[in-house]
């Protein structure tokens, strides 16, 4: 089977419903070795393209990782880009808001993080917490300094969607790529893989109660998934509903909706002037003495 990102691409407008999404498909695998040749293919790919929007300095990519616990945000990250030279590349993970953070607006935090040109941004959890996490549990708003009038007024919801895909819009028109990914876990693998953290004593350091106290409002996550989705999927920063049932099948397809992505770009490194060809046959000449 061979990975085709827009099958996995939310579309512009689209009404999304989560249940019509696979959390599984046909892996494109045989085999585990099969699997690590293909990753390795991706990430030798990937790590000749970053150096190339390095050098090209022109654009930046910001990825972003959204999902319910334990759907394999952090392995995703992990291996897809295990090859990426580090001075290029930077990952943050987004908790609950400091004290600090709480003074500010909802995009604040995360626009201190934004990559500059020729570099790679990944955001565990991000700005969009705001209109998930935050939705799920309206009482955070109050924690948030907003009028009183803005905390109970269900059109905050669409506001934030709006300054959203504002932001959105204003960083690709300024050379930022986004790729936005939901790792869509079903329930019933969310729950092997929390009785695997219980049951496997290297993995205990993973599971946290609050882990099953979230999941006590899977529906009304899936009710936020779908509505963020819908709202904030564009032509530019689009949505990748990523099945995640399969780790390993959801790297594959990360990687390569990534190196779409890179792809597209059509980056070449910077031609070199005749001033500087003169200038590098001089070093040459100097070296060679």
């Amino acid at each position: 089977m061979k990975i085709n990102s827009k099958d996995f691409r939310v579309s512009e407008g689209d009404k999304v419903s989560l249940q019509k999404w696979p959390t599984k498909v046909d892996a494109v695998y045989q085999t585990k070795k099969q699997y690590q040749q293909l990753l390795h293919e991706h990430v030798a790919q990937l790590s000749a393209l970053q150096q190339l929007l390095y050098a090209s300095n022109q654009h930046a990519i910001l990825l972003i990782f959204q999902a319910m616990d334990a759907a394999g945000k952090d392995g995703a990250i992990r291996h897809v880009m295990s090859g990426v030279n580090p001075q290029g590349c930077q990952v943050f993970s987004y908790k609950h808001p400091s004290a600090e953070e709480l003074q500010h607006d909802f995009l604040w935090r995360t626009t201190r993080d934004l990559p500059e040109r020729g570099r790679i941004g990944i955001f565990n959890r991000s700005y969009y917490e705001e209109v998930l996490i935050v939705r799920v549990h309206p009482e955070l708003l109050h924690s948030e300094g907003l009028p009183d009038k803005q905390s109970d007024d269900q059109s905050i919801w669409h506001n934030r969607y709006l300054s959203i895909t504002n932001l959105e819009k204003h960083l690709h028109s300024n050379g930022t790529r986004i790729i936005k990914f939901f790792l869509h876990l079903s329930k019933g693998e969310q729950k092997r893989r929390f009785l695997e953290r219980i049951d496997e004593p290297e993995k205990n350091w993973k599971f946290s109660l609050a882990d099953i106290t979230e999941r006590k409002f899977w529906k009304q996550y899936m009710t936020a998934y779908e509505e963020c989705l819908s709202a904030t999927s564009t032509k530019n920063s689009p949505w990748y509903v990523v099945p995640a049932d399969d780790k390993e099948n959801a790297r594959l397809i990360v990687s390569r909706i990534v190196l779409d992505t890179l792809e597209e770009l059509k980056m070449t490194y910077p031609e070199t002037t005749p001033e500087r060809k003169k200038e590098l046959l001089s070093i040459r000449k100097q070296i060679e003495k």
